[in-house]
């Protein structure tokens, strides 16, 4: 783990209440037993009391290898469905949850969830070469989860060929105050340039920025912010019409696909 995380996301601590906690998290536990053959589940320790659930969708040893943190109501058994597509594209998709979803210990924190997003990244390795998965890295990250793409993507970009995020969020201060969320009055201040904003400036692979044309929950100029804000020069931004935060793979799926697996292709 790289010794810069220790200072990762300041201003996360200040959000770590119990008020704001509850209003982004929600947390879902997992009990249902996976029923897909393609599929493989298990728990990466992410410290000495608290391991993370997982669940790898994997339909070949080549393919290229996606690590997918994934949005605040969801869990990584939620991707059974989707995990095939992606095979049928060439890719085998690795969901990671959080503290408290899926099988999940702990209870989740916006420290944590970036604390937690490096030994996630160390266990997917690893579970790759213990299983003899040979394919190139990507990181990917769906709203709440574009947090801890953006911060594995920023630290070990010699190791990955991309990130690719969809309906993420560049400055978690913006995302609270679109929600409605009173931050002055619980007595939180918002920093003039929050430290995810000079972290994205640092990312230089190459990026994919996917965003639905009427997300209602992340706007659509927060993705703009971002994709703008990304360091790299191989960017992409693709948003994709008629769809909003929660529809934006199932309305927009054809776009959604084709967007991915041409970035992908252009990079692994």
């Amino acid at each position: 783990m790289s010794r810069e995380t220790t200072k990762q996301w300041p201003e996360l601590r200040a959000l770590d209440t119990p008020e704001i906690l509850q209003f982004i998290f929600y947390p879902r536990r997992d009990f249902d037993e996976l029923t897909s053959s393609n599929t493989n589940a298990g728990l990466i320790p992410v410290d000495d009391s608290v391991s993370i659930s997982y669940s790898f969708y994997a339909a070949g040893k080549k393919y290229t290898n996606i690590l997918f943190f994934h949005g605040n109501g969801e869990i990584a058994s939620d991707y059974q469905a989707i995990g095939p597509i992606y095979n049928q594209l060439g890719l085998n998709l690795f969901v990671a949850d959080y503290r408290g979803y899926g099988r999940s210990g702990g209870q989740p924190t916006l420290t944590n969830m970036i604390k937690d997003a490096h030994p996630i990244f160390e266990g997917f390795k690893r579970i790759l070469k213990d299983g003899g998965f040979s394919g190139s890295l990507f990181i990917m990250g769906r709203s709440l989860g574009s947090a801890s793409a953006m911060e594995l993507a920023s630290h070990y970009q010699n190791q990955l060929k991309g990130l690719i995020i969809e309906s993420g969020f560049s400055n978690v201060f913006n995302l609270l105050q679109y929600l409605g969320f009173p931050l002055k009055s619980i007595g939180v201040s918002v920093p003039r340039t929050p430290y995810s904003l000079e972290l994205i400036r640092k990312i230089f692979i190459p990026s994919l920025v996917m965003h639905g044309e009427y997300d209602q929950i992340v706007p659509l100029e927060e993705g703009k912010n971002l994709y703008k804000t990304l360091g790299a020069d191989d960017k992409r931004l693709v948003i994709i019409p008629g769809v909003d935060h929660n529809t934006i793979m199932s309305g927009g799926m054809q776009l959604y696909m084709k967007a991915l697996q041409s970035f992908i292709s252009a990079h692994s």
